[in-house]
């Protein structure tokens, strides 16, 4: 009995051993014995590095390692402005460390992990990395990084990947706001967390197959315990009104749990005056023409909230509930639209005037929620995600305008009023499983599913005046029901090799919708399979020189406002509608590139694109009215070369520089010329280049200076003039990079600009636009706590949300 007793006993007390948990303490003091607070101290797995556990030391410079593993370790404790400190250590009891003494880094910084450095650009096998973290970009917004990655064009609020509008992901998980929220939430977000951002511009199977390009942008992560946060906001003044953005990032976190929350408010007014031309024919000659002055001032006042909770199970299995809302309220939110149209007959003589005033009011609710739970199995990489999302979107409107009418001396022919409400209420729900398992150390595969469903209703009631007496114009009022389901099931495949790397994708999507449009009771039923297979190939020629090949298939599906049938009224003689026929845009994309020392990038492309949904404005000669109707044009081919470089020229100067040369070429229907098959196509140049500059030993200067040139392009059915930009930007950071100031101009003169001609068969219309893009900027970030624990924020994925937005 007592030999079969040892064993146990002596198993027993080696567990014991073995599962003790022990402190690690210690004192931070600088050289003139002064304590060092919120410095860094993580304890690393002797083996490989691999970061374990971190804390950081209080206001006396004492800190303290809770609850470790008996085993050998190594300790590094860092901080901005000093070098850094390492000490194995070799648990078996409570260890005090005692007082340590950092010295002073006099000749450089490049020790300290938070200095200022230039960006970097990686290409893997399906994606080029743009690494940013401690960059002179990491004091910007995430919008202002964005202008500087490789490949990306943000202009006027929008951003684009040649030629396309891309999807945004944060941490792989979509971002799901309209394009116009985006860019918004982007410019209200501070990049201090940002580690990188990866442009992908042939999406793999683990992506939706809605949609062009993907942006990911990757947060960094933390292994140190505590709190942390900022406050954040900017100023920019154009020639007409000023814009305000500002807001505050919390974020904390223990040994399971993290949290984060984030809220910033923009309020601000735009200014736009765009001058139009109008030509309306008859048998190929003017009858009338039409000049109009457009001004608009839109006042917005959007709040976002982003907000999430992790929680750490166990070393296998976590949790997270995350939400991100975007609320414009209607106090805050109103359009006021005044414009003067000068009516000539075929003689060029004026023969009448039309003045309208336009007075809007809008409201949006956009909130999402999202469930995630994620079991990693023992086998290291392997691990399995369910996702449940919801989505409540409820955008309403109310417009009132007034025409009046006269005759060149001024007298009064008529006045006209209508008045408009609209309202849009939608659910989303999808539930998601992804699973990963690293097949050995060159292997990857991927495979999951997703469900989504989408229920929309539209309502749009018109009102008339006649003799000061409202009533409903029945004829141009409606309810539109559309719903829509959808299956997705995909797997991937990759390998790498020492001079090769594979990438293999298949996605299958089923796709079952249905709209009813109460007023006419016509109801649209259909439903499509699709197959979506990626393909990549890298070689590795040499160790400076790369080829690559890609394949992608994708489907952009129309938004939900674009499959209303309603006429929405601008005016009396201006409105805009949808078509519930609408069909998905297919666009297959191959792209061949080559990488010279991996600094040098030579692109060639092709992208065919079958179907495009688009809104376009056509003029009708024979009730002299401009119609923008939402429709598929027949298709779309685009091809061209771009070379890309990303370089330091001295230790203090680095240089972004982008060329592409480019076709675009559009066929659609003319719907108001018998529906001809008519071409709109142009051989277009893109020219980008950022200089980075720093300044001062430490680096806290930095200035930034870009040069942006876009040729005549096509656009739709329509011809885009050229435009340029020069922008300089200042930033200073203070009191060991707590704070930091910026001050700049963009578009110092006023180049960015320009005109919109639509001219074939009997169509001829001119719009200059005018903007306020030359603004004077200001900006400030202030840290507080401890400020250099990175970010668990993230935001929800799902694709159909890009679909939700009016804009």
């Amino acid at each position: 009995m007592i030999k079969k007793i040892t064993p146990l006993f002596l198993l027993l007390f080696s567990f014991l051993s073995f599962s003790q948990e022990y402190n690690i303490v210690g004192d931070l003091k600088d050289e003139t014995n002064l304590p060092i607070e919120f410095a860094n101290v993580v304890l690393l797995n002797k083996e490989d590095s691999s970061p374990l556990i971190g804390t950081t030391t209080d206001d006396l410079g004492a800190f303290i390692l809770n609850n470790v593993k008996a085993g050998k370790y190594t300790l590094k404790i860092s901080f901005l402005g000093f070098n850094e400190y390492t000490i194995d250590v070799e648990l078996s009891n409570d260890i005090n460390l005692g007082t340590i003494v950092l010295k002073e880094a006099l000749e450089e910084l490049e020790g300290v992990s938070i200095v200022a450095k230039r960006p970097t650009v990686k290409r893997l096998v399906d994606r080029v990395v743009f690494n940013v973290e401690n960059s002179t970009l990491s004091n910007n917004n995430v919008l202002d990084v964005l202008k500087h990655t490789p490949g990306v064009l943000v202009y006027d609020g929008a951003i684009t990947i040649k030629q396309s509008t891309p999807t945004v992901y944060i941490n792989d998980r979509r971002v799901h706001l309209s394009s116009s929220e985006v860019a918004q939430l982007l410019e209200s977000t501070p990049a201090s967390n940002i580690k990188s951002v990866e442009v992908i511009t042939n999406p793999p199977a683990k992506y939706e197959a809605e949609g062009g390009a993907v942006l990911n942008i990757i947060t960094t992560k933390s292994i140190a315990t505590g709190y942390n946060g900022s406050i954040f906001g900017n100023y920019r003044q154009g020639f007409e009104f000023p814009k305000y953005s500002f807001g505050t990032s919390h974020f904390f976190k223990t040994k399971k749990l993290n949290t984060y929350l984030n809220y910033s408010i923009s309020p601000r007014k735009d200014y736009r005056n765009n001058d139009e031309f109008i030509n309306f024919m008859d048998n190929n000659q003017i009858s009338t023409s039409w000049e109009t002055d457009y001004k608009r001032v839109r006042q917005s006042e959007n709040q976002n909230i982003n907000a999430n909770i992790d929680y750490e199970i166990d070393k296998n299995n976590s949790f997270g509930f995350s939400t991100n809302m975007l609320i414009s309220p209607r106090e805050g939110t109103r359009t006021n639209i005044n414009s003067i149209t000068e009516v000539f007959n075929s003689n060029q003589v004026l023969d009448s005037t039309f003045t309208t005033t336009n007075k809007a009011v809008d409201e949006t609710f956009n909130l999402a929620f999202t469930l995630d739970y994620i079991h990693k199995f023992n086998r290291p990489g392997e691990k399995l995600s369910t996702s449940l999302h919801h989505t409540y979107y409820d955008f309403s409107n109310f417009q009132n305008v007034d025409t009046d009418y006269r005759f060149p001396d001024e007298s009064l022919i008529r006045s006209n009023r209508f008045q408009t409400f609209t309202s849009q209420d939608i659910r989303l729900y999808t539930g998601q499983m992804d699973y990963e398992l690293p097949v050995n150390k060159s292997s990857q595969f991927e495979a999951g599913v997703k469900v989504s469903n989408i229920n929309s209703k539209s309502i749009l009631n018109q009102f008339t005046f006649n003799n000061g007496v409202k009533e409903e114009d029945l004829q141009n009022s409606d309810t539109f029901f559309y719903d829509e389901m959808n299956y997705a099931v995909y797997t991937s495949f990759s390998k790498d090799w020492d001079a090769w790397s594979l990438k293999l994708g298949l996605r299958t999507e089923y796709t079952d919708i249905k709209g009813n449009s109460i007023s006419t009771n016509q109801v649209n039923d259909n439903n499509y399979l699709k197959v979506f297979p990626s393909f990549y190939l890298l070689s590795r020629i040499n160790e400076n020189n790369e080829v690559y090949f890609n394949y992608n298939k994708r489907i952009h599906r129309p938004r939900y406002s674009q499959l209303n049938p309603f006429r929405y009224f601008l005016n009396d003689n201006t409105f805009i509608t949808g078509d519930p026929n609408l069909k998905p845009q297919l666009d297959d994309v191959f792209t061949l590139g080559y990488t010279l020392n991996n600094t040098y990038t030579f692109e060639l492309y092709y992208r065919y694109e079958k179907n495009p949904a688009l809104e376009i404005g056509f003029q009708d000669n024979d009730e002299n009215i401009i119609k923008y109707i939402n429709t598929n044009i027949n298709r779309s081919i685009s091809y061209g070369f771009d070379f890309t470089t990303y370089t330091s020229l001295t230790n203090n100067w680095s240089i972004y520089a982008l060329s592409s040369i480019f076709y675009y070429d559009n066929q659609f229907f003319a719907l108001q010329s018998n529906n001809e098959i008519e071409n709109i196509d142009k051989w277009s140049v893109y020219a980008q280049m950022v200089n980075y500059f720093s300044f001062l030993k430490d680096k806290s200067l930095t200035a930034d200076v870009s040069f942006l040139y876009i040729s005549p392009l096509a656009e739709g059915v329509s011809i885009a003039s050229d435009r340029f930009g020069f922008d300089v930007n200042l930033r200073k950071t203070f009191w060991k990079n707590r704070a930091s100031l910026s001050m700049g101009v963009i578009d110092i003169f006023n180049t960015q600009n320009f005109n919109r001609t639509t001219k074939y068969l009997n169509q001829d219309i001119l719009v200059n636009y005018r903007f306020e893009n030359r603004l004077f900027t200001i900006g400030f970030n202030y840290k507080f706590g401890n400020f250099r624990l990175d970010s668990n924020k993230k935001d929800i994925d799902l694709i159909e949300r890009d679909r939700l937005g009016n804009n």
